[in-house]
């Protein structure tokens, strides 16, 4: 296994442990203290580190001291006595004792994404028990939102300010790692959302003796940008991606916001760094969430990207909201939704005017349909709405849900479900934090408010009704429920994903589109050629209008296509007379022989 412990506390093979930090403007003051010795002052050398060699076991407590009133936790910390204000822990080398060590994970073509928040699973060991059902039902990659460390017990996770640290408020390491085990035993693999766009509000010492991890003339939604040119820096990153895919064996790292990362060079030289510290009959998945959609990263950087655009249109299709970024996919939504199933992105060059008439995006079309990841929820899309209010609640006709679900889940995208999406949850999926600071608590209601204020249904006070992120209700309120539908929910995923992976996922390597259309306006017609030749065609219409078919989408319809699945009776008899039903999705396989 590649060693991923340039930085923290490393125990060595002579017994002691080496304590290594880059530190190029610590205040004079700086001292080492671990448990059980005297304090060890400490100086940068030319290049910021230092360093100390210390006779101490795992399990030793340490901390830096910056000044007679302030100590500062390893930001390399493996593992903390506490939370994120707390004393870091030694952390012996790897000895759990893997019971699948010969995983090496699936192709990427295979991969069915579950996001979940370990937190509402009620912990590793929880969402450890859950495993058998979500394998039974077709997932194949779980995904977790981000475990690095963050103040206090309920977070999203993108407040972390220790990104090597497990937080302990859902179990321990062992714990994290015999999950990881399980869903291997099971044919699953995991993958991890890291974040290295910024550090949370509460916890962060580094700007006390790294100033330079910082770059001041970039800002970002949180703060000063970090700063990727510094080598220090970036190897910080780019051994913690190597740290979770080799010592937690996680299969895969998706990467939050990179287009708050200045310049994409770094994103390159850290997929080029994975790829080469991680052994190669592994299969480790990297996927990107970028609002820039930078085709270029695709290209043998990056297996994927979150399709954010399909999303958008997606989600107008089926509620008609306009409101924010929904309203660059108000206009022609069903030609908008028709070159996203071909081409990857609706926006691929061409300007926003939610973004201000800037352009955005790269051509994408030539990318294979895998390079997307297609969701119709996330926890973005639906943890940033005021109420956090799901599709089941959203859409007033289940059955045109039901078609948007079978139009996801057999497109030959890689698709993800958003925990309790598939058993019909209408809980909210809030905001929630656990901020001991008041000042903050209370900064981080008052931003909410203002944010949501500027929306019709919340001006003129309505916004301060909101719920409070801090409160323990919200995040109790945010538990996934099952739906009171959620056996027939069920029934409807499983033989979906079952479909996919007998059928589609086996051909998906080297699938091409071989078009797509707009059929009225909200309906489209999709075609693409599998890697065997066979042809995969999907008809959905998202609104309630029958809608005309033209001739020359029908070809084959009728004679030399096997139907894979109509969300309604009938679908695609419909087609094949000319007429596509209301909130219908009709799939079709013309095999090659």
């Amino acid at each position: 296994m590649t060693s991923s412990r340039s930085q923290g506390a490393v125990l060595l093979d002579s017994g002691v442990t080496r304590f290594r930090l880059w530190a190029p403007t610590a205040p004079a003051a700086l001292a080492l203290e671990v448990e059980g010795h005297p304090p060890i002052p400490l100086r940068p050398d030319a290049d910021g580190y230092v360093q100390a060699d210390v006779d101490c076991p795992p399990g030793a407590r340490y901390h830096y001291r910056l000044d007679a009133g302030t100590v500062a936790p390893d930001p390399a910390s493996r593992l903390q006595d506490g939370d994120v204000h707390g004393d870091s822990v030694v952390v012996a080398p790897d000895d759990y004792p893997w019971r699948h060590p010969d995983w090496v994970g699936l192709p990427w073509e295979a991969s069915v994404i579950y996001e979940t928040h370990v937190g509402l699973e009620g912990g590793y060991a929880a969402l450890e028990a859950r495993l058998p059902g979500l394998a039974a039902l077709g997932v194949t990659l779980l995904e977790l939102m981000p475990i690095a460390d963050f103040p206090g017990p309920r977070n999203w996770g993108y407040d972390g300010v220790l990104p090597y640290a497990p937080d302990t408020a859902y179990g321990t390491p062992e714990a994290l790692k015999r999950l990881i085990d399980t869903a291997h035993g099971l044919g699953m693999g995991v993958m991890l959302d890291v974040v290295y766009n910024h550090f949370g509000p509460d916890g962060n010492y580094l700007p006390r003796y790294a100033a330079p991890f910082f770059r001041h003339d970039v800002p970002t939604p949180w703060g000063d940008a970090i700063d990727f040119r510094q080598p220090a820096v970036s190897q910080f990153f780019k051994d913690n991606a190597v740290y979770w895919l080799s010592e937690y064996r996680f299969d895969g790292l998706r990467l939050d916001a990179v287009h708050a990362i200045a310049g994409h060079e770094w994103l390159r030289e850290l997929a080029a760094d994975v790829h080469a510290r991680i052994a190669p009959e592994r299969r480790v998945h990297l996927v990107l969430e970028n609002d820039d959609n930078r085709a270029s990263l695709l290209r043998g950087d990056y297996d994927a990207q979150w399709n954010d655009d399909a999303h958008h249109v997606l989600h107008h299709l089926l509620t008609g909201e306009t409101q924010g970024y929904y309203a660059d996919y108000a206009e022609q939504p069903a030609e908008a939704l028709a070159r996203c199933l071909a081409e990857g992105w609706l926006y691929q060059g061409q300007r926003s005017r939610y973004r201000g008439g800037e352009p955005r995006g790269e051509p994408s079309a030539e990318l294979p349909p895998t390079a997307f990841v297609l969701f119709l929820q996330n926890h973005d899309q639906t943890g940033n709405r005021a109420l956090g209010e799901r599709l089941a609640s959203l859409v007033d006709d289940p059955e045109r849900l039901r078609a948007a679900v079978a139009l996801q889940l057999l497109a030959p995208q890689i698709p993800l479900i958003f925990l309790g999406e598939e058993c019909g949850s209408r809980a909210p999926f809030l905001y929630f934090t656990s901020h001991a600071d008041p000042a903050l608590a209370q900064a981080v209601r008052d931003g909410r408010r203002r944010e949501f204020s500027r929306f019709a249904a919340y001006a003129d006070g309505a916004a301060a009704d909101l719920p409070d992120p801090n409160d323990p209700a919200t995040f109790l309120a945010s538990r996934p429920e099952p739906g009171a539908d959620a056996d027939a929910w069920l029934r409807e995923y499983a033989a979906l994903l079952d479909l996919r992976a007998r059928l589609i996922a086996p051909r998906l390597a080297g699938a091409a589109s071989l078009g797509a259309a707009a059929i009225g306006s909200h309906a489209v017609f999709a075609r693409w050629e599998l890697a065997d030749g066979a042809r995969l065609t999907v008809y959905a219409n998202l609104g309630p209008r029958r809608e005309p078919v033209p001739e020359p989408l029908r070809a084959g319809a009728d004679v030399y296509a096997t139907l894979l699945f109509e969300s309604q009776p009938g679908g695609r008899d419909g087609v094949a007379r000319d007429e596509l039903c209301g909130d219908t999705t009709v799939w079709l396989l013309e095999d090659p022989s």
